[in-house]
């Protein structure tokens, strides 16, 4: 039975009175935070949009929108209260205030511990696949200020493009330059080992001795390997411990959005590059996940991203307070992984975080403003069925043995999917175009075996521009037909696409099967080849391999950030 006392015997009078006086400091100093808060409020601002932050929600909310409240309280009262980062000394505790009066005080449910599961439906054509929200774009937060605007092309590293020879010519279009707000407030020797390292990409000499890596796969396979060992060389990242799970430091590593989980796993656990002093780090990685951020804080039928928006706007606002780092290049080496298709959305309402940040993103849709292509990175979307063997299934039959032309099965969403069904689904023996794999299918040749035993898988878009599917592909050793204009696909600044796969445009799928035919055998045996050398770049290990997916990752945002420095 649960006491009712009012007082602890236990306690000696002179220790109740300082209880109570504790007390009584703990209460000022709350209504000294919210005084201060609504004080320094805009004036435009709607108080009642910030009632459940403060207050929690009020009496008839939804239980997501309770558990919002409380996951968003647990976020930034974790770790941060109890294990500071080894960094320099908060520069003003005002910034944390302010973010935690914002937030509802409750504790969350213990259910919240620990990750929730992905709600993914097992559907049996074999692909996995969420239903998004698609009424979400009509309802993004509005933005702070104008989009960034393109910047003319200054001097930065050179790739080098296949010609329609295959031979290889110096492209000399260079990535997005520093803006003039980006340039560092002070130096450090971490910039300095960037200009060095700029320098010796940049004049690195033609090679092709490196056994490990297939030239052809690559624009530059010289700059490309030059600019990998100086990384494995100099790379040091630097991890911020603030917030708590499970939208900080939990991965989920399984379904759809894994390669933001399995990359903060691997980074987290990571002893190669990763330090403990800030202030050595030529980058700063956010760890926060872009699928628990949905999971956790939308609430469902609001078709409002708003709350997950403010959520990062507040923990962007909070590590510039507390520490120097942000707001030495105004966010230009601190890098998020986001795979979630809302992840680019989540950014609009802290301008530095949009702009100058590099953004890893699985959507990366040139066409939404918010990608800049040369400066984020496209991230490839990997749909893993069992974390703990992520290998599995990997590999298919050889070229000779694939009898079906190609194949796509899957819900239809987006605006690709239902003209690619229009036109070809059920219509051609040659073109497998299924909504959903019929059972009188899946009895012969599941989802995976179909894959496995076609020439070319055909990737729409779905939602948005990216697709689990193009990895899907290369793992199964089909040449992925991707069909969605204004993606920019993975790993752009490093991979020369065109030797492993085929890019369709969305206005020629009434085409497809003409477009795919005209493909000469001998090319078509090219590309297939392509797809199993290049594999091994797409693939996860519980341990990183050299050359593996996290190390192009990791790659590709070093390659940025390199880029950028003056």
């Amino acid at each position: 039975m649960p006491h009712h006392h009012h007082t602890n015997p236990s306690h000696p009078p002179a220790a109740r009175k300082l209880l109570s006086w504790r007390r009584v400091v703990a209460a000022c100093a709350a209504v000294a935070a919210l005084v201060l808060l609504l004080a320094a409020a805009p004036a435009t601002e709607d108080p009642s949009r910030w009632r459940s932050y403060l207050m929690g929600p009020l009496p008839g909310g939804t239980r997501k929108e309770t558990v919002a409240a409380a996951v968003v309280a647990r976020s930034f009262a974790g770790p941060a209260a109890s294990t500071s980062s080894p960094a320099e000394a908060p520069l003003s505790s005002l910034g944390e205030i302010n973010l935690s009066a914002r937030i509802a005080p409750a504790a969350a449910p213990s259910m919240f511990l620990v990750p929730s599961s992905s709600p993914t439906e097992n559907f049996d054509d074999g692909s996995m696949e969420e239903p998004e929200h698609p009424e979400i774009k009509r309802n993004l937060p509005k933005e702070s200020a104008p989009f960034l605007k393109k910047e003319p092309i200054s001097s930065g590293l050179p790739t080098i493009s296949p010609d329609a020879n295959g031979e290889h010519v110096m492209d000399t279009k260079s990535v997005l330059p520093l803006t003039p707000e980006q340039a560092p407030l002070w130096s450090t020797a971490a910039d300095e080992e960037l200009i060095y390292a700029k320098k010796e990409i940049t004049n690195t000499p033609l090679t092709s001795d490196d056994p490990d890596l297939y030239a052809p796969l690559f624009r530059n396979v010289s700059i490309f390997k030059r600019s990998y060992e100086l990384m494995e060389r100099l790379l040091k990242v630097f991890i911020y411990h603030d917030g708590a799970k499970p939208i900080f430091h939990s991965p989920e590593l399984k379904g759809i959005y894994a390669s933001e989980g399995w990359f903060m796993r691997l980074m987290e656990t990571n002893q190669n590059f990763v330090v403990r002093d800030p202030n050595r780090a030529h980058l700063f990685y956010l760890p926060y996940s872009s699928r628990q951020l949905e999971h956790n804080l939308y609430v469902p039928g609001s078709n409002s991203i708003e709350p997950l928006s403010i959520f990062v706007k507040n923990y962007i606002d909070l590590i510039s307070a507390k520490y120097p780092y942000w707001n030495r290049t105004k966010g230009a080496d601190h890098f998020f992984v986001a795979c979630h298709d809302w992840g680019p959305y989540t950014t609009k309402l802290h301008d530095e975080l949009r702009k100058n940040t590099i953004k890893a993103l699985c959507n990366a849709d040139l066409s939404e403003g918010i990608f800049i292509r040369g400066k984020d990175v496209s991230l490839p979307e990997t749909f893993l069925r069992s974390p703990r063997r992520p290998l599995r299934d990997i590999g298919g039959r050889p070229a000779a043995q694939r009898t079906i032309l190609a194949f796509f099965a899957g819900q239809m969403h987006g605006r690709v999917r239902p003209v690619l069904l229009k036109y070809w689904g059920d219509k051609d023996a040659d073109m497998r175009i299924y909504s959903r794999l019929p059972h009188r299918i899946t009895r012969k040749r599941n989802y995976v075996q179909h894959m496995k035993s076609s020439k070319y898988c055909i990737c729409p878009m779905g939602y948005e521009v990216n697709s689990p599917r193009i990895v899907e592909a290369i793992y199964y050793e089909c040449v992925p037909v991707i069909i969605a204009d204004n993606f920019v696909l993975p790993f752009d600044a490093a991979l020369n696409w065109s030797a492993f796969s085929v890019v369709v445009p969305e206005s020629d799928v009434p085409k497809l099967k003409e477009i795919l035919l005209a493909i000469p055998e001998s090319r078509y045996i090219t590309l297939q080849s392509n797809v199993k050398r290049v594999q091994k770049h797409f693939l996860w290990h519980p341990n990183p391999v050299k050359y593996d997916i996290f190390h192009m990752i990791l790659h590709s945002v070093w390659f940025s950030r390199v880029n950028q420095i003056r």
